[in-house]
């Protein structure tokens, strides 16, 4: 099947993110603080993030305040300290080190505060590209779309990437195939959407089993942080729908780990959405076989990830709640909940994807 982009009427509108790509690119942090004119920034990295000391240094006397507390999903409790930091030290600007628990926090405390961020983002989700946020309070995560979270600038330096281990690699490298598959579908999408988040997922596809062998292979750490890029802004640009609804909710609820749920609940999503999304298939079919869904369960399983919610924490209580708080989400396939339990049923078992229900 060919894709005619004359078929698909459509709207263009792109926003301004400036995105500095390359090894070794961390060190022109402090430049890209000038250049936004942030004289004072407040530094967010947990301590045991790699490039933490040669960010702080990049950044010289223009680093205000350092603060090393993240926590995933964003706590409601710690964006407000965060943000109460930021504020009695008089910072202009946050840089971001590390993954999406920092880039979330800096969107936390900017949506309040309007701060503008730089993120360096040290896996590969793609999320810094994006004006979603989220933040969690009372097993309930919110989530929500603002331009102001948006950071003005990513800085993606692959090098910072290269210590990352296989449990954390191979999920953060789902959680941008998440963002892929959900800018492909999506009702806003447009011709480049859909060839930056398809490309990406051919460079996932590629790049995950090499770093299965050689791990420390800069040039597929390169691949995996390019395809974030190129996920994140296709994401940006689109939304989101179920799929990060389940994930959401999961994580709310059961403070699971996002990237890892993700790589559980993707297959199964796939394989509801897929009888209702030809072009796309058939567009996935030379990285991912005929069966989208199949093909990703397969590279999960074969990269190592789990497959399976119920390892990670889940029962079946918590997928007929989630199941009710989510049916009717946006989604190529109108969704009751009843379809969505038994979409998770299967994930909790760990079977392999089916449009069959």
């Amino acid at each position: 099947m060919t894709f005619s982009p004359r078929n698909r009427p459509f709207e263009y509108e792109p926003s301004p993110v400036r995105v500095v790509f390359g090894p070794g690119r961390r060190a022109e942090v402090g430049e890209e603080a000038d250049r936004l004119g942030l004289a004072k920034v407040m530094l967010i990295a947990d301590g045991n993030t790699p490039g933490g000391r040669p960010v702080a240094d990049a950044l010289g006397d223009r680093l205000a305040t350092r603060w090393d507390e993240v926590a995933q999903h964003v706590p409601v409790e710690l964006a407000e300290r965060a943000g109460e930091r930021a504020a009695a030290e008089g910072v202009e600007g946050l840089v971001t080190l590390g993954g999406g628990s920092a880039t979330g926090l800096a969107k936390a405390i900017a949506l309040d505060t309007g701060l503008p961020i730089i993120a360096i983002p040290t896996t590969y989700a793609g999320s810094e590209l994006t004006p979603v946020f989220g933040m969690t309070s009372t097993h309930r995560k919110r989530t929500g779309v603002d331009e102001r979270v948006r950071p003005r600038v990513v800085i993606y330096d692959p090098e910072l990437t290269v210590g990352l281990p296989p449990e954390i690699t191979g999920p953060s490298a789902f959680n941008a195939l998440a963002h892929c598959l959900a800018a492909l579908w999506a009702p806003h999408g447009d011709p480049l959407t859909s060839a930056l988040a398809a490309d990406a997922v051919r460079i996932v596809t590629s790049s995950l089993p090499e770093l299965a062998i050689t791990p420390t292979d800069l040039d597929a750490r390169s691949g995996l942080q390019y395809a974030a890029f190129l996920a994140g802004t296709a994401l940006g640009r689109t939304g989101t729908g179920l799929q990060h609804r389940i994930c959401h909710h999961l994580g709310g609820k059961l403070n699971l780990p996002h990237a890892e749920t993700h790589a559980v609940i993707l297959p199964h999503v796939v394989a509801l959405n897929s009888p209702a999304g030809p072009d796309w298939v058939a567009r996935l079919e030379p990285f991912l076989g005929p069966d989208p869904a199949l093909g990703l369960w397969n590279l999960a399983r074969r990269s190592g990830l789990s497959t399976s919610l119920s390892r990670l924490g889940a029962t079946e209580e918590d997928v007929r709640e989630v199941a009710g708080q989510v049916a009717g989400s946006a989604n190529p396939v109108p969704v009751e909940a009843a379809q969505v339990e038994a979409l998770l049923r299967r994930s909790l078992d760990d079977l392999p994807p089916s449009a069959g229900w």
